[in-house]
């Protein structure tokens, strides 16, 4: 609790807060940067540095240790085969997309945002292709680069526009 506090005192809540809705599944920073400057308020600079560095956190540990995690709930909560064989799937389905171009197409991958890519699903087909980490992980943090850059620009396009619309 103390760490908490000393990085809202520090950082900022809203730097925080915009970081962790950026290592939300799905979410990821195509949802924190918006969140973080329209709902919070963070200048774009810092929604930017706060979603990337949210969402690259749990990229490594997809990578490493997804396979690890999926035998474990197998064999913990078998009723959970089901969702766990949905997921393997996905991933199998977007390696294939990865594994033409391999590393490129890796980070091409990630940095487009759409609904089904980004840093997340990206690092789940990384481990199902057996990409070393060492490897992937620059693609992966370049796609989330790339990612954050668009996700900027039409984040500051979509609030002007807004607000011109409103005003």
């Amino acid at each position: 609790m103390e760490l908490l506090t000393w990085l809202e005192t520090t950082i900022g809540g809203e730097f925080i807060f915009t970081m962790l809705v950026s290592m939300i599944p799905v979410v990821e920073l195509r949802g924190g940067i918006p969140f973080g400057v329209a709902t919070l308020g963070l200048p774009y600079p810092a929604a930017f540095v706060a979603a990337v560095i949210g969402n690259i956190l749990p990229a490594p540990f997809i990578v490493v240790y997804i396979r690890r995690i999926f035998q474990w709930l197998r064999r913990r909560f078998p009723r959970l085969d089901g969702m766990v064989d949905a997921m393997e799937r996905k991933a199998h389905l977007k390696g294939r997309k990865v594994s033409k171009y391999k590393y490129l197409g890796l980070l091409l991958f990630v940095a487009i945002p759409l609904p089904g890519t980004g840093a997340w699903t990206g690092s789940l087909a990384a481990a199902f292709l057996d990409m070393p980490l060492r490897k992937a992980l620059p693609s992966i943090i370049l796609g989330v680069l790339l990612a954050g850059g668009i996700m900027t620009a039409l984040t500051f396009f979509g609030v002007n526009l807004f607000s011109a619309v409103m005003a």
